[in-house]
Parts: C-alpha cells; sequence; structure tokens
C-alpha cells in the first residue's frame, strides 16, 4: 500500500508531517492494504496565516484494487483533528464497499422446497 501526501503551500514542515501522517494512515487502514493499492491525501490550510474554525482540510481517496477510487473529507481546527476524522471516514466507506462485494459472493439463497405428495403405497 503507497501512501502519498500532498500539502499546499500554507502548510510547514511537510517531511515531518508525512512521516506523521502515514503512520496514522497505515494504523487506521492497514487492515485494508491487501484490497489498497494507493492512498492520496491532500492536506490545506483554507485560510493561510489567518486563524478561523475549521480551515484545516484533509482529503483522502484510497484506489482499490479493480474497483473504484474512494475518497472521504473532513474539515477541523487542526491537521490531526483532520486526518484522523477523514481517515476514520474513509476506513468505514472502504468496510461498506468490500463488505458489500463479500457479501454478494457469499450469500446464500435457499433453494425453494417443491411441495411434493408421496402417494400412499397401500
Amino acid at each position: 500500500m503507497q501512501i502519498q501526501i500532498n500539502t499546499d503551500h500554507n502548510i510547514q514542515g511537510q517531511q515531518a508531517l508525512s512521516d506523521h501522517f502515514s503512520g496514522v494512515v497505515k494504523s487506521t487502514l492497514g487492515h485494508f492494504s491487501e484490497h489498497i493499492t494507493r492512498i492520496e491525501v491532500h492536506l490545506s490550510d483554507v485560510n493561510g496565516s489567518k486563524v478561523s474554525k475549521d480551515d484545516k482540510h484533509c482529503l483522502i481517496e484510497a484506489r482499490l484494487e479493480g474497483r473504484q477510487p474512494i475518497a472521504a473529507s473532513h474539515s477541523a481546527e487542526t491537521l490531526h483533528q483532520a486526518v484522523d476524522k477523514a481517515t476514520e471516514k474513509l476506513a468505514r466507506a472502504i468496510e461498506s464497499r468490500l463488505g458489500r462485494v463479500q457479501d454478494h459472493k457469499t450469500r446464500f439463497v435457499e433453494p425453494m422446497q417443491a411441495d411434493v405428495t408421496m402417494p400412499d403405497e397401500g
């Protein structure tokens, strides 16, 4: 599972943040690693140097093997909160998508029982 972290020009300390958030993503989404080929994380500070509520934004996209990509996003007061929540949302979305596929593959449909009456042998 390849993880790519992208930041806008308003985010400082790209390498340290990249290492930290890669660890967060791996710990939350690692159990899906056999289904995920790549994860892209886009971090942005919407208001730059101005301080405002929920101006840190995280958009995270997972590329699933043989399936359409899934994305989730979250805005919060800090990048840590934004990444945590977006990653949790993405985990639920992946779980739902993979669960539906698994249910479809393993669903057992009970065959219809014919109402057959055996004639008396006597």
